[in-house]
């Protein structure tokens, strides 16, 4: 399976639709998209997680990382996520802790810092 990312500009806010899987061979190329948006200076991201068939290990290491690339800017990455197969992965990590995760994309981007 593959990754299918697209991008679209939300006033301050930049939204990442993902779709696919985010795995070993393929979250590269959702790390190369973070890391080009914080070098564009968008700050906050919220990342669509709506079509994400599976997501692992890496995948989750790829959002702790843009996480921690927007924070050093005192920027966001806010989630969009209602599958309980991908909420069950961040609550059995405790990231659900680290992340806002929000029902809509709309919710996501109307959320204060």
């Amino acid at each position: 399976m593959d990754l299918n990312l697209s991008t679209r500009h939300e006033g301050d806010r930049t939204v990442i639709e993902v779709g696919g899987e985010i795995d070993v061979y393929t979250a590269p190329k959702l790390r190369e998209q973070l890391v080009d948006l914080v070098n564009q200076g968008r700050y906050h991201l919220v990342v669509d997680m709506e079509a994400v068939d599976f997501l692992d290990s890496t995948g989750l290491g790829v959002l702790v990382g843009g996480l921690k690339r927007v924070r050093a800017h005192d920027g966001s990455l806010r989630l969009v996520c209602t599958q309980e197969r991908i909420l069950k992965i961040f609550r059995i990590t405790g990231l659900t802790k680290v992340f806002p995760i929000h029902t809509t994309v709309e919710d996501a981007i109307a959320a204060t810092d």
